[in-house]
Parts: structure tokens; sequence; C-alpha cells
């Protein structure tokens, strides 16, 4: 988990201590449900940072054995393909 919050630019590990601290990104993103009632992110890169938080998500969620993906792979397949077709004619 660290690693992909890493890789995302969310997190950065301080080279003192090793240790983890958030980034003014991760900071941003982690503010975003108290902002929820200022209408979200506000500019193309906001919202892909939202989606690629939640893809990050139900990645993890369908690692678990609980998970409820396999009854939503429809729709997940069908955001998928919406978002291939965007980006194919951007």
């Amino acid at each position: 988990m660290l690693q992909r919050l890493s890789e995302e630019g969310l997190v950065k590990r301080r080279e003192l201590d090793g240790r983890y601290e958030i980034t003014p990104q991760g900071r941003e993103e982690a503010e975003w449900p108290s902002r929820m009632g200022q209408g979200g992110p506000k500019s193309v890169e906001g919202v892909i940072g939202e989606l690629s938080s939640y893809i990050s998500f139900l990645e993890d969620l369908a690692q678990s054995k609980n998970s409820s993906i396999s009854q939503n792979t429809r729709e997940i397949s069908e955001l998928g393909r919406r978002l291939t077709k965007l980006g194919d004619n951007a």
C-alpha cells in the first residue's frame, strides 16, 4: 500500500529515518471528502487523481476474501471500456 501511495506521489519516504510522510498532493487528496460540499476536483488532473485513488481502493478490495467485486464485474468492465474510448479519442 505504501509503495502504491508513493508511486502516486501521495507519500514519500524520508531519507533520514526511512519513515513515510504525506506529500502536499496527498494532503490535498486526503482533504477531498471534507470538501465534497465545495464541488470536488476542480481540474482534469484532480479527477484523474480521484479516479486513480478509487481504482486503488477497488484493487485492494479485490485482494480480500470477502470482496464484492465479483458481483460488479459488468459495471467495472463498462467503466473500463468507457475510459479506454475516452483515452483513444483524446
